[in-house]
């Protein structure tokens, strides 16, 4: 047997709002996307060479004529896609969710460009593509709800999109609520069915099955073969929506989501993507954690008996990295990242972003459409401009908002901000967003009499909250959130000298599990004519972002 090292490494491999993760093999190359729902470019594409260390080198949803955002609400949008390749040839396939449906999208180059969408004709969430060895390709996808939710199949032409064969049901579930997320894999001449069940929420998880042909009748494992919901007090909760996959060198892993709540109560960051390893069993079934506890922050994996002691790889997750544009999660140094110890004692990764590219860095995203005539980098060289419309953060338009995912629960984001608000109702700041009914946002307003002011608002529940306000002079000034995982405070500086909190709230207000949806904390930058067209520009200098992990 050759000799194998064993390895560690972090999880979450993907931190923050990175939820249904799908990924592909293509010789020693790894790529992978998880769902957006209502935030644009939607359907990042993330590369690696060993599952453990990602680069975002594209979006695969990145022009608004690919597909128009604008009429989704919250949570809505662009569900658990999957992506495949073959014969040369990228293929995601998804749901725009109260859009067009189902479709998938293709591309010679996955950091792109992407084509427009194909329609299919059957299922309700959730598809999925196999390209089988004799040349079929089949779609597995979700059908029906809650309790009578099941998985479809049907055969379909690749170039075109439709159906071959009159949809059949493969598979039912456990008995649990919501059976979705299929992915049909052929794996030595055997079919096996990777399903989740169970809901989003804590009693989630992964189910497979197998039979000799790819419609079954299929045999479920007895048990499920990932999920975390008899340990109610382990820190990974919510594991399931699993994709299976084979290594160059004939390791077996698996990606799915799962999140990680703050005192057990709740969760901040959203659904992310975690990573483990996969051992068969001597029935020939994949197993991972059922409710065993083995899925943990800390992996170590792999390894054979005649590996070295010295053949251990320290890997994870690390600083969060800046080049050439490709965002990169990994255990580097230096360029746009910065690593060091941070507050009691704690490793601090850092990144910032000086506005000063031709193009928005890959990890920038917006709500719905990325609109250029009002997100911009070429107004003011070396900041970024933003001018408000009527829309605010309460609204389900497209509000003018750049923002990144929250990916460590200690964190600070800082910016610095230049607006001169005109008319009554201009406002340009800082946000902490969940949804319209969840945020926090802190920033420079007119008001009707004149004043302006900084002012901090809680949305909770849909109901709005001033939770500070002060008089404001100059036109220029610093602004920062700070997170410890259970409150956010909100702070600003006239010189970055010293700080001033203004305000504080509890982290909740950002958690689905308080506010609903599927998504997670994005700290961004906005403006806001709210109800009116702005006439003033704000204009950012800087964004930076540190993280903090003990």
């Amino acid at each position: 047997m050759a000799k194998t090292a064993s390895v560690t490494y972090t999880n979450p491999v993907l931190p923050g709002f990175y939820p249904d993760p799908s990924v592909v093999r293509v010789g020693d190359d790894y790529y992978l996307t998880t769902s957006t729902f209502e935030y644009f470019p939607g359907l990042p594409i993330f590369h690696s060479r060993d599952l453990m260390h990602w680069s975002q080198i594209g979006h695969a949803l990145h022009r608004p004529d690919q597909l128009d955002m604008t009429g989704r609400k919250s949570s809505e949008g662009i569900f658990a896609p999957t992506i495949r390749y073959h014969e040369g040839t990228f293929y995601i396939i998804t749901t725009d969710a109260m859009g067009i449906g189902n479709f998938y999208i293709s591309a010679q180059d996955p950091a792109g460009p992407w084509s427009d969408p194909i329609r299919i004709p059957y299922g309700n969430i959730d598809p999925s593509l196999m390209f089988d060895e004799d040349g079929k390709v089949y779609v597995t996808a979700q059908s029906g709800a809650d309790a009578d939710s099941h998985i479809i199949q049907y055969e379909m032409d690749i170039e075109t999109g439709q159906a071959l064969s009159e949809p059949v049901v493969i598979a039912r579930g456990d008995g649990g609520v919501w059976t979705e997320g299929p992915h049909l894999y052929n794996i030595r001449g055997s079919y096996y069915l990777v399903c989740a069940c169970g809901g989003t929420g804590r009693d989630h998880r992964a189910l497979v099955y197998r039979s000799e042909q790819p419609y079954g009748p299929f045999e479920m494992m007895p048990h499920p073969m990932l999920t975390h919901n008899g340990l109610p007090d382990h820190p990974i909760q919510n594991t399931g929506h699993a994709e299976l996959l084979e290594g160059p060198d004939g390791t077996w892993w698996i990606m799915f989501l799962g999140v990680r709540p703050v005192d057990g109560q709740y969760s901040v960051l959203g659904r992310e993507t975690f990573l483990a390893p996969v051992r068969w069993n001597e029935e020939g079934w994949p197993v991972v954690d059922n409710n065993e506890g083995t899925v943990s922050l800390t992996m170590t994996a792999g390894g054979t008996a005649d590996a070295g002691a010295n053949d251990v790889l320290a890997v994870g997750h690390g600083p969060i990295m800046q080049d050439a544009g490709h965002v990169r999660f990994g255990t580097d140094t230096g360029g746009a990242g910065l690593s060091g110890v941070g507050q009691n004692g704690c490793k601090a990764h850092s990144w910032r972003d000086d506005f000063d590219r031709p193009q928005m860095e890959l990890r920038w995203t917006s709500v719905r459409v990325w609109d250029r005539s009002r997100i911009a980098l070429t107004e003011r060289e070396g900041s970024l401009t933003l001018r408000g419309n009527a829309f605010t953060l309460r609204d389900d338009g497209p509000v003018v908002f750049a923002g990144v995912r929250q990916q460590h629960l200690s964190m600070t984001a800082t910016t610095e901000l230049s607006f001169e608000p005109i008319q009554a109702g201009d406002e340009a700041g800082l946000a902490v967003r969940l949804n319209e009914r969840g945020h926090l946002a802190m920033g420079v307003c007119r008001l009707s009499d004149g004043r302006r002011t900084l002012r901090a608002v809680s949305v909770d529940r849909g109901e709005v909250a001033v939770l500070a306000q002060i008089p404001l002079q100059g036109e220029q000034l610093f602004l920062r959130m700070e997170s410890d995982g259970r409150s956010y405070s909100m702070l600003y500086s006239l010189d970055r000298s010293g700080w001033n909190c203004i305000a504080s709230a509890p982290a909740a207000v950002v958690s689905s599990d308080r506010n609903g949806g599927f998504t997670g904390a994005m700290i961004g930058l906005y403006t806001t004519g709210n109800g009116s067209e702005s006439k003033a520009y704000a204009r950012y200098d800087f964004f930076e972002y540190t993280g903090y992990t003990s």
